[in-house]
């Protein structure tokens, strides 16, 4: 089977990290995958804010739980690495643009053997007083919005098994 398709069928949402950090080479990879994703009118509106201090990702563990409702609980699953991944909100494309990148960085990670899981709730972290202020502190403009967080770390443990594909998935017309 074709090495890209062998990945995309195997990679899948991790929820329990290794305390390792992964090596800048590995990192550095995965952000250069999520450089070539896709965007409309090749505008490339995304950016990704790579963040491995645990006390900035703790933060954004912590707020994101309280945003999901579920406080006390960490959504970021111990993962080492965050990449928050945001688009400016004045292209169109926005939203799409941000995701082609999220799905890049995920497909790059399998590839690499690298967890990842993305991780929802930025769009609403990103919108509100506290988040904003995180965004001038990286020196981004307020039309930048969230898209996701994308957490990567060594895998504790064995992957998910895959979930069976559903019937009707693919309609030829």
């Amino acid at each position: 089977m074709n090495e890209t398709l062998k990945v995309l069928k195997e990679r899948r949402s991790v929820r329990k990290y290794k305390a390792e950090q992964i090596r800048d080479e590995e990192l550095n990879a995965i952000l250069e995958a999520g450089t070539w994703a896709p965007s409309g009118m090749g505008l490339q509106s995304a950016v990704m804010v790579v963040v491995q201090d645990p006390a900035t990702i703790a933060k954004l563990s912590k707020a994101n739980a309280e945003i999901q409702g579920k406080p006390g609980t960490d959504p970021f699953y111990g993962a080492p690495t965050v990449v928050v991944v945001l688009a400016d909100s004045s292209s169109r494309n926005w939203l799409q643009d941000g995701s082609l990148v999220m799905g890049n960085l995920m497909t790059a990670a399998a590839s690499l053997h690298i967890g990842s899981c993305w991780i929802n709730r930025a769009m609403e972290y990103f919108d509100t007083a506290e988040g904003k202020d995180l965004l001038k502190q990286w020196g981004l403009p307020e039309t930048y919005r969230g898209v996701g967080n994308c957490v990567l770390g060594y895998v504790d443990g064995d992957l998910p098994a895959p979930k069976p594909r559903k019937d009707g998935w693919i309609i030829r017309a």
